[in-house]
């Protein structure tokens, strides 16, 4: 509602392009969506087909020029590839909902440093104040989700949350692909890497687990400000090779960076993976 709320009052003193109404109203459609699993547990495909219906109108109401890889494939590949994307990284976001300020610890650097990229030129204005509403609305809902938590995200609160990054993470990549990829980094290596064990190991992965890497910790014995404080410190460290990445504009800078947060995060899982 904050969000929902604070981009309206915004865009009626300073209305701008790209315009928000598209990925707000496919947010709204997934709280809908995410608030009814909440209370009534819906198959896998009807959750599937939701989030699906959420990523292509999200991608329909993307500005027609917005080209993420021009000039190497046809704009309806790079369409359906995004669409595809949006849906895994929407459901990366709400995997990683399972303890108390874990959701906190990545959206405040990631919204932070997609605001700074907004100063330095990367990426609109209205994507910003998404940003930056986001990133309050977090803050308060911080203060009561602090472990031992009086409330929660939930699947109504995480899946919009997902598609609303992905959203901001797109117009960045439009800028610098290596300073997005470096502000999903431990969201997208968490989720990924856990889906392909569990894949290898042959186990159903549509069913309910405790083996992400950050509840692998608290298993072997770290506590929850602990684990969720390691995550927090990282994904500040991969909002800042964000934003050098931005500023060095490099091809050799972009690969050095993602070099540098690519082995912050496998430093990180591997010791949560441990734990105590």
């Amino acid at each position: 509602a904050v969000v929902f709320a604070g981009c309206t009052i915004g865009l009626y003193f300073a209305p701008a392009k790209p315009s928000l109404l598209g990925v707000l109203v496919a947010a709204a459609g997934l709280t809908l969506l995410g608030a009814i699993d909440d209370a009534y547990t819906l198959p896998v495909w009807s959750r599937l087909k939701g989030q699906a219906l959420a990523a292509l109108v999200l991608v329909g109401t993307l500005p027609q020029e917005l080209r993420l890889f021009p000039g190497l494939m046809p704009a309806g590949v790079e369409d359906v590839l995004l669409l595809l994307g949006i849906m895994w990284f929407v459901n990366a976001v709400n995997f990683l909902d399972g303890l108390d300020w874990m959701t906190v610890a990545q959206l405040v650097p990631m919204t932070l440093g997609v605001a700074i990229l907004h100063v330095l030129g990367a990426v609109p204005a209205t994507v910003s104040l998404l940003a930056l509403t986001l990133l309050g609305a977090t803050i308060g809902f911080a203060v009561f989700n602090k472990h031992p938590a009086s409330i929660f995200l939930g699947d109504a609160g995480s899946l919009p949350i997902g598609l609303l990054l992905a959203f901001m993470l797109i117009f960045v990549a439009e800028t610098n692909l290596a300073a997005a990829l470096l502000l999903a980094l431990y969201t997208l290596a968490d989720s990924t890497l856990t889906l392909f064990r569990r894949l290898v190991a042959g186990e159903r992965v549509f069913a309910a687990h405790r083996t992400h890497f950050y509840q692998r910790a608290v298993t072997a014995g770290l506590r929850v400000p602990q684990v969720t404080a390691r995550v927090f410190a990282l994904c500040l460290v991969l909002a800042g090779l964000a934003v050098a990445a931005v500023l060095a504009n490099s091809t050799a800078a972009d690969l050095a960076l993602l070099a540098i947060g690519g082995a912050a995060t496998a430093v990180t899982l591997h010791a949560l993976g441990k734990g105590r």
